[in-house]
């Protein structure tokens, strides 16, 4: 007996190779951030490098790819609710972080690489430029913010799944290629950047989870032709611009606010 107990330790899987249900959650997010790759490449840059003319193809191939990354950024959400509520596996914050890489690195930088090989008015190599800081951004994002404690509540600079809807954003309002590169650019920036945006809880993640719900409607009716549906795709890509804008101050807002709340108790102890 005790000798088949020995054997069984033996065969069991070590504690470090089992799957949580967040960390399976975690690879729905890379899943979806590689199909968003496979449709960005066979519904858009492929019929355009074979002279196909179906404009239709590329607008449900776009907005499938797009809807992909919104999936991912709602397993993101979910996989750390689920892991705090749970248990996550001592391999969990790597396949997070890997995870991440892939649908809100890879696949939005590559969204600009396609775009920059499509456009009309773009210039492929600038493109270029602009797919590799938006892919070093989240590099480096992911790898100071596995070294980095945050503070309570906060994350220093634009998180990457955010940061990502951003990018393809910009890329489907159809500016001026100019001023879509610099906005790029400018959302790298803040990826890295040490300007505070609050962690997606309570109340903020329902509101994100709408957003994204939001968001997918307004790609899809984009996508089948419906009436003004270009009007409320490009509508929605600016409200996302204004956000990524707006969010940070009122984080800066709140902080302000606590500050002088602390001075201000700080005097009323120090008075007789």
């Amino acid at each position: 007996m005790p000798e088949a107990d020995e054997a069984d330790d033996e065969e069991e899987m070590p504690l470090s190779l089992r799957l949580s249900i967040a960390d399976t959650l975690t690879l729905g997010n890379a899943t979806c951030g590689f199909m968003a790759v496979y449709f960005t490449t066979t519904g858009i840059l492929i019929p355009h490098l074979t002279g196909s003319q179906e404009s239709g193809m590329a607008r449900h191939s776009a907005a499938t790819a797009v809807i992909l990354m919104l999936c991912a950024a709602v397993f993101d959400l979910f996989d750390g609710l689920v892991a705090r509520k749970l248990r996550s596996s001592p391999m969990g914050a790597e396949l997070d972080n890997l995870s991440d890489l892939i649908s809100f690195g890879l696949a939005p930088a590559y969204f600009v690489l396609v775009y920059g090989m499509v456009a009309d008015d773009a210039h492929q190599r600038m493109a270029a430029l602009g797919a590799i800081v938006v892919l070093l951004a989240v590099v480096l994002r992911l790898a100071r913010f596995s070294c980095v404690t945050p503070r309570n509540g906060m994350f220093q600079g634009m998180p990457s799944p955010f940061g990502a809807l951003t990018v393809v954003s910009i890329v489907l309002l159809e500016l001026p290629f100019v001023a879509t590169l610099l906005a790029i650019l400018g959302t790298a920036w803040l990826m890295v950047s040490r300007v505070e945006y609050p962690k997606p809880r309570g109340r903020l993640a329902v509101a994100m989870l709408s957003w994204i719900v939001l968001s997918m409607g307004l790609l899809a009716a984009w996508a089948f032709d419906a009436p003004s549906g270009q009007l409320l795709l490009q509508t929605g890509c600016a409200l996302q611009l204004v956000m990524g804008a707006v969010i940070p101050l009122f984080a800066t807002a709140r902080r302000v606010n606590n500050f002088r709340d602390n001075r201000r108790e700080a005097r009323a102890a120090q008075l007789p």
